[in-house]
């Protein structure tokens, strides 16, 4: 006798809009599933990114699921085996974040023609960067003084920057619902921080 095994039941506009980015749909489910534990869904948003590497084209899946108490995030990739056996493979990797260690949910917002921006668009393309210091990528540049003829070393100057996850959502290749999804998934993760 054998015994079928059923993940916990996803959102259906969950599910719909993970089978509508058509990367491995039924994995990407039960992923998600897996890592959510039945804990309520309160957002989430599905972004799927293709780049190149020279010949090879490779698709990319995150997965932002907002509950009540943590930010769930899921990574899948794929490439292909080394000889002598090679085949397609997936990854699939799930990070659970308590929300009281999300440190910043930054919105960068790319408008078009400013000059005649209309109030209540917010433009067309958004990157969406989440923190919670796992990753700072530290920018360094010499340092200067305001003296034309100085030669001395003035050492470094730089920032840290917290830069965990980054996503960008552009209307014109991923569509308007999708940036409208974006910005509120990003309107209630601040929320749900800012109360903690």
């Amino acid at each position: 006798m054998t015994s079928a095994h059923h993940a916990p039941v996803l959102p259906e506009d969950l599910v719909l809009s993970i089978e509508r980015a058509g990367y491995y749909p039924a994995l990407v489910v039960d992923v998600v599933a897996a890592a959510l534990s039945g804990e309520r869904i309160a957002n989430h948003l599905v972004h799927l990114e293709t780049t190149f590497d020279r010949d090879v084209v490779r698709r990319h899946i995150t997965v932002l699921v907002l509950t009540p108490s943590r930010l769930l995030i899921a990574h899948l990739d794929d490439h292909a085996d080394e000889p002598p056996a090679p085949q397609d493979v997936a990854t699939a990797t799930t990070e659970s974040i308590p929300l009281a260690a999300v440190k910043g949910v930054m919105l960068t917002h790319v408008v078009e023609d400013p000059e005649g921006y209309v109030p209540g668009t917010l433009g067309r393309e958004v990157t969406l960067t989440l923190g919670w210091g796992t990753v700072a990528r530290i920018d360094l540049v010499p340092a200067s003084c305001s003296d034309p003829d100085c030669d001395a070393d003035h050492g470094y100057e730089g920032t840290i920057t917290g830069d965990d996850i980054a996503l960008r959502i552009s209307a014109a290749a991923d569509g308007d619902d999708k940036l409208a999804g974006a910005l509120s998934f990003a309107r209630d993760l601040s929320s749900a921080i800012g109360q903690g």
